[in-house]
């Protein structure tokens, strides 16, 4: 064989090989590509999967733990409210001068659940009633009602108070003949919408 033959054989056998080379390096520069494209959004899809799921399992246990405290919270403090209002026996006309404008000095406590004498804010209202002598309803007709007392101000509420006697002393001025009986009504208007009352008979003497 001539060599020149020989060169052109070999010549060709190169390209042969130079040309499957650059299409199998063709082939898998693709199949990289589009292994890396499909990796990214396999890993995007994770992370969003992910990070929804871990979002709503925060949140929803903490608004729970939120109510579930809010709830108990209001549960424990409802039993230190007010349940029950007393006027104390020390209530009493004072008549200085045996003259006819006399005061009451009052005196009136609070109680909670558990019969404790307590503070609150709350709005107290006094009405004055004749006493019917000898009537299965003694409370006859008004004589007199004060303009309500409005102690939910924690400074206005602190004046009233006495705590060597856990309760709240008023002075009210009354004007009335000498010798009557009357019936006092104290109410208690609670920041809660309940309305707590009591009543103590009272004698005017000169």
């Amino acid at each position: 064989m001539k060599p020149e033959i020989r060169s052109q054989k070999s010549e060709v056998r190169n390209q042969k090989l130079e040309i499957r080379n650059q299409s199998l390096s063709s082939v898998l520069c693709l199949l990289s590509s589009v292994f890396c494209h499909l990796f990214s959004v396999v890993c995007l899809l994770v992370m969003f999967l992910g990070g929804a799921g871990c979002e709503q399992m925060r949140g929803l246990p903490e608004f729970t733990t939120q109510t579930d405290n809010d709830f108990k919270r209001l549960s424990v403090y409802s039993h230190f409210a007010p349940e029950k209002i007393s006027i104390m026996p020390l209530t009493e006309f004072i008549n200085p001068g045996g003259t006819r404008q006399a005061n009451m000095n009052l005196y009136v406590s609070l109680l909670d659940s558990f019969g404790s004498q307590i503070k609150s804010p709350c709005v107290f209202r006094f009405e004055l009633y004749q006493r019917v002598q000898r009537s299965a309803d003694p409370m006859g007709k008004r004589v007199i009602i004060w303009p309500d007392i409005d102690l939910t101000d924690a400074v206005e509420n602190d004046e009233y108070w006495r705590d060597f006697l856990r309760a709240y002393e008023f002075n009210l001025p009354f004007e009335s003949a000498a010798n009557q009986s009357y019936i006092l009504q104290v109410t208690c208007l609670c920041p809660t919408g309940r309305r707590l009352s009591d009543e103590f008979a009272l004698k005017l003497t000169k």
